[in-house]
């Protein structure tokens, strides 16, 4: 016997165990996930379809990637073996389903329809059979329809369809398995001409649309095969997270929870601040002083960019943590940059402007309440309650949420460091020992902090990626803007409150725009009538750090959420972690895959006559200053 033919037969053997391992867990309804020799199968749980891509790893990089983001997918060198593979796992899923469907995608060698000297950007070339049944039709017709809607920011596709057995594309040894199947071909204009080099952007637009495309297709194959029609088709997407998710996820988690960034920034000597600014008669801007950092800036920012995001697989999940590590990289900066000219700049990235329309929205406000009562300066009567009342009530709200869900594990800390009031940190709930407000804004305060902030914390925590619990990027908005909301539940907001958050607005505004200080504090308590402590503390939250934009978010979540309600939106998206508004369909899409659950806890607020009869009236259509009269 040649030693090539001893070296075989073992192979041959393993092959034959491999199979036979795939086929038992589809038929029991189990996970495949096999590594193959430069090649893997996966198969997070059995669906009647697979994608298949043949080639190296190192070539054709996009074909690759789209093929490994679905939740079905064969990716190896050798035509040989992928045939050897999905021979015995079509049968078994078509025996499950009663249908079955494969999508072969490449790319094209080169791409024939760039030239030098276009004065603009040609289109691209995509190329799409089907095999002869009547369901592989009308998926090519759907994959057709979704690749002309690509976006078109930078080339338009143009696409050529044809019969499989005219496909000069088509693998002949596929044709041969008589199964539905789709080819496609599409040119690699990722790639910079001349070079080894790929334009990042435009791979993973491809990669995302022609994922997109592809489920759709599947989608109406098996629409047209008499298969029960999902409630959307993204729910054949991915519904397992693989490991490279959750190493992605405990890395980005670990240096999120690193620092504080609210506290990096916030000054820990108010009152003493206010007592300065007070003795010299407003007319100098106070001092204030912060914790010292416990990181090193640049230490962390290694950490960071030193998680992998290539293996993720998944389009949607790569997208989110790539932006969180965006805006991580951001809140890191800022760290660094406290007390420094370019803070605010940086703060304007992370926070963005007051745009007009916000800046308007909140003059309006102003306008509509100048005629409420002058915010009250506290007195000690019997409607003005401490920090300990205010703890006190906390415990007993976050014990209500306990025994419905043992894993709201929340703690509460007095604190003489941080101003006035209540603020979540993770899962603490910091109460300032300064803190006097009336009683009858406490209930809605506690909605605020502990039935949204903390609520959605410990609903993240359970979703099984950390992401959900610290916030994806850009999410701050959104949940101020529930907080607020959830207070108008709670039957505690107020003119007084109202006004404070427009005023907020304005008080950003001010600053990005170059005013200091004292001239910021002269227009609060001069042209809009508040009392000097009350402007004190506004600006304190505007000016820390060297100037922070971020209580515009109040007022521009709450306008969101109210234009998201009457729209007809859905709220238990957002209790399922921190999102936000440009999250929602992302949290639709990975609850419709199964990949996220039902929210456990819903505020209290909701749960009571007053709360449900106040959200149909924003669904009805609700302004800032209408809620008031809700």
């Amino acid at each position: 016997m040649s030693p090539a033919k001893t070296a075989r037969k073992p192979r041959q053997k393993q092959e034959k165990t491999l199979v036979q391992d795939v086929i038992e867990a589809l038929e029991a309804g189990k996970p495949v996930r096999r590594d193959l020799d430069g090649g893997r199968l996966h198969i997070d749980r059995p669906l009647p379809f697979l994608c298949l891509h043949v080639g190296e790893p190192d070539t054709h990089v996009v074909a690759r990637e789209v093929a490994a983001a679905n939740a079905s997918y064969l990716v190896t060198p050798r035509i040989e073996d992928a045939v050897e593979l999905i021979a015995p796992i079509a049968a078994a899923l078509r025996k499950k389903f009663g249908t079955f469907v494969l999508l072969d995608v490449d790319e094209l060698q080169r791409d024939r329809l760039l030239s030098d000297d276009a004065p603009f950007l040609q289109p691209f070339e995509v190329m799409l059979s089907a095999t002869r049944q009547p369901a592989a039709r009308r998926a090519m017709e759907a994959f057709e329809t979704a690749v002309e809607a690509f976006e078109a920011r930078f080339r338009t596709p143009h696409v050529e369809l044809c019969a499989a057995e005219d496909d000069p594309c088509a693998r002949p040894e596929l044709l041969n398995l008589k199964l539905p199947l789709l080819t496609l071909r599409f040119a690699p204009i990722y790639r910079v001409t001349g070079s080894d080099a790929t334009y990042p952007d435009l791979r993973e637009r491809l990669v995302d649309n022609f994922l997109d495309a592809g489920l759709r297709a599947f989608a109406a194959f098996l629409e047209a095969d008499g298969f029960p029609k999902p409630a959307t088709y993204r729910a054949f997407g991915r519904k397992a997270f693989i490991d490279a998710v959750e190493r992605a996820d405990r890395g980005m988690d670990d240096v999120a929870s690193s620092f504080d960034f609210l506290l990096a920034v916030t000054p820990i000597n108010a009152n003493a601040a206010w007592q300065e600014f007070k003795a010299n008669h407003y007319d100098r801007p106070p001092r204030f002083l912060y914790r010292p950092l416990p990181l090193l800036v640049e230490g962390q920012k290694r950490r960071l960019y030193s998680i992998s995001l290539d293996r993720l697989e998944d389009p949607v999940l790569h997208q989110i943590y790539r932006e969180k590590q965006q805006e991580l990289d951001l809140q890191l900066t800022l760290i660094g940059e406290r007390e420094k000219a370019r803070f605010v700049e940086f703060g304007r990235a992370l926070y963005g402007p007051v745009e007009p329309s916000l800046r308007k929205a909140a003059a309006e406000v102003l306008d509509g309440t100048g005629n409420a009562k002058r915010m009250p300066a506290l007195a000690d009567d019997d409607e003005v309650v401490d920090c300990f009342y205010v703890e006190r009530k906390a415990r007993s709200m976050m014990m209500h949420y306990h025994q419905h869900y043992d894993g709201f594990d929340a703690a509460i800390e007095l604190r003489d460091d941080v101003p006035a009031g209540l603020l979540v940190s993770g899962r603490r709930l910091l109460i300032s020992r300064r803190t006097r407000m009336m009683r009858h804004r406490v209930d809605a305060l506690l909605s605020h902090e502990v039935g949204v902030h903390l609520l959605t914390y410990f609903n993240g925590s359970a979703q099984g990626l950390r992401v959900f619990r610290t916030g994806l990027s850009g999410y701050e908005g959104m949940q101020e803007g529930l907080a607020v909301f959830a207070e108008f539940l709670a039957g505690g907001f107020t003119p007084e409150r109202l006004r404070l958050l427009a005023a907020r607005v304005v008080g950003c505004d001010l600053m990005l725009a170059g005013a200091s200080f004292v001239e910021s504090f002269r227009t609060l308590t001069q042209d809009y009538d508040f009392d000097a402590e009350t402007a004190f503390g506004l600006l304190l939250r505007v000016f820390r750090g060297g100037g922070l934009a971020k209580d515009a978010i109040y007022l521009r979540g709450l306008l969101s959420l109210l234009s998201h309600l009457k729209g007809g939106g859905a709220l238990d998206p957002f209790w399922m972690g921190k999102i936000s508004a440009g999250h929602f369909s992302v949290m639709e899409e990975l609850g419709a895959r199964g990949l996220l659950k039902a929210p456990i806890l819903r505020p209290l607020c909701l749960e009571t006559d007053r709360g449900r009869a106040r959200l149909e009236r924003a669904r009805a259509g609700l302004t800032p200053l209408t809620m008031l009269e809700a």
